[in-house]
């Protein structure tokens, strides 16, 4: 699927569109729509304790954020401007010094 901000649709997602489709496809969970929205859910966990389905998030910018689903082995899942949605690491230079938080649902 590729990348469009504000997307919402099989034309096009952006990052937290993609999570709050998959969560709502895959778990029927409903979750805020927005990056920051969806920041402010759920419990907060440190960085070490990250499971499957924990959702990651990053400071791309001054204004900007980011959202992710981890996966395993330090590997998450989700929308990239470049790359449509994706699999990144996180101990990939650009992930690692934009880290945020970790938020388990």
């Amino acid at each position: 699927m590729r990348y469009q901000r504000g997307g919402l649709s099989d034309r096009g997602v952006d990052c937290s569109g993609f999570v709050h489709l998959t969560f709502k496809s895959k778990l029927g969970l409903h979750l805020p729509r927005t990056t920051r929205m969806q920041s402010k859910i759920g419990k907060e966990i440190r960085k070490n304790d990250l499971k499957a389905g924990d959702l990651v998030f990053f400071r791309t910018g001054s204004a900007s954020e980011h959202v992710g689903i981890y996966l395993e082995k330090n590997k998450f899942l989700h929308a990239s401007q470049k790359k449509g949605v994706t699999i990144s690491r996180l101990d990939n230079g650009y992930w690692k010094s934009n880290y945020w938080k970790s938020v388990r649902i």
